[in-house]
């Protein structure tokens, strides 16, 4: 008896999930979602997974197999689509549980630190017929961040005086205050290195972009600097 491979796909849900679909659709959508899914995957190509690949391959061939016309007689009715699974950059950041609803259950679904956007989660026989349900994450945007790929980015405001002058600047992150160094007339955007999603599998650490937006209501480089030292030495720091 041959031995079951890694890459086999069980069933015609998780051939959808894999393919970034949350159930059957149009012949055309079907072969684009396939389109942009292989060459993501593809092992020569950064971001791409040999088994990945293998997977995407089998996904296509079961959804062909299972590709008839529609009979003339009643429709049968299809199993559910499992449900897309919404997390935010804070969860993709440190994982977590998320609750979502299926076939009128309310099912709790670990969310591991680091998924992306585009990757599935499994719930061992959580399907109507007691099958895995594949689920695909998408990372919504929230709290002024969104996720890219492995990277996530945010705006920053920075008065005009900082642009055309440089100086030192501090921006709050999700990671705590950072500070940067601006250098007159640069573009305005900063990479902070490894402050984007952790490592996960073959996927790298990311980093964090962030977008100054020149504003008049910004703090100057020296009003910048005031607030922080006020924050620190408050009379209650002061007394401790």
């Amino acid at each position: 008896m041959r031995a079951r491979s890694t890459s086999d796909v069980s069933s015609i849900h998780q051939a959808y999930a894999l393919l970034g679909l949350t159930g059957p659709a149009d012949a055309e959508v079907v072969a684009a979602a396939f389109r942009t899914t292989i060459k993501a995957a593809r092992p020569d190509v950064a971001g791409g997974d040999a088994e990945r690949f293998r997977q995407t391959i089998a996904a296509w061939r079961l959804i062909q197999r299972q590709a008839t016309p529609l009979a003339l007689s009643a429709p049968v009715q299809s199993p559910p689509a499992p449900p897309v699974v919404g997390i935010t950059p804070a969860q993709a950041l440190a994982g977590g549980v998320s609750q979502i609803r299926f076939a009128g259950r309310d099912l709790r679904v670990r969310v591991p630190a680091g998924v992306r956007t585009g990757e599935h989660l499994r719930l061992k026989a959580a399907g109507a017929d007691g099958e895995d349900l594949y689920l695909p994450v998408v990372i919504r945007g929230a709290d002024g961040i969104h996720a890219v790929g492995d990277d996530l980015h945010m705006r920053w405001p920075i008065s005009h005086r900082l642009v055309e002058d440089g100086g030192r600047l501090e921006i709050e992150t999700h990671a705590g205050v950072r500070s940067a160094w601006i250098v007159a007339e640069q573009p305005l955007c900063l990479r902070l290195k490894n402050l984007g999603l952790p490592a996960r599998g073959a996927r790298p650490q990311g980093h964090l972009f962030v977008t100054l937006d020149p504003c008049d209501d910004a703090p100057s480089a020296a009003e910048d600097l005031l607030a922080r030292f006020t924050r620190v030495w408050t009379p209650d720091r002061l007394a401790a």
